[in-house]
C-alpha cells in the first residue's frame, strides 16, 4: 500500500537522457541504465526522473546549467511496461519518481527535445 505522502501513480514519468547513452541503448538493444547526468544506475541505485515538466524545468536549471541542451533528449517513460518499482522519495521540498532497476526500451514510448533554457 503507498505511502500517505506518495502520489497516486502516473502512467507517465520523464527522465533526462544523455543523448548518446540513450542512443547506445536504442542501437544495442539492451535496457537504459543511466542513473543522471554522469551517473549510472549501478552508481546511484535508481534512475532520476520527474512527474511533470514543471519538475523537470526544476532539475534542468539546477542540475544541468551549463550543458548544451542539444546533447540531452527528454524520454518519456510509459510506467505500465517498467518491470523495476517507481518510489516517490524527497529531495528538497518535493517527491521525485525513482526507478529502482533498468529501463526496458518498450518502456520509452517517446523521445523528446529537452525544453529550452527559459
Amino acid at each position: 500500500m503507498p505511502s500517505a505522502e506518495a502520489p497516486p501513480p502516473q502512467e507517465t514519468l520523464l527522465h533526462i537522457a544523455e543523448r548518446r547513452h540513450w542512443e547506445s541503448a536504442r542501437a544495442t538493444g539492451v535496457s537504459y541504465t543511466m542513473s543522471t547526468l554522469g551517473r549510472t544506475l549501478d552508481e546511484e541505485g535508481f534512475i532520476h526522473c520527474s512527474s511533470d515538466l514543471a519538475q523537470l524545468e526544476g532539475v534542468l536549471s539546477r542540475f544541468y546549467e551549463g550543458i548544451d541542451r542539444t546533447t540531452l533528449v527528454l524520454l518519456v517513460i510509459d510506467t505500465a511496461q517498467l518491470q523495476a518499482p517507481v518510489r516517490y522519495e524527497p529531495a528538497g521540498d518535493e517527491l521525485f519518481p525513482h526507478v529502482y532497476g533498468p529501463i526496458p526500451l518498450p518502456a520509452v514510448i517517446d523521445v523528446r527535445s529537452v525544453p529550452e533554457n527559459r
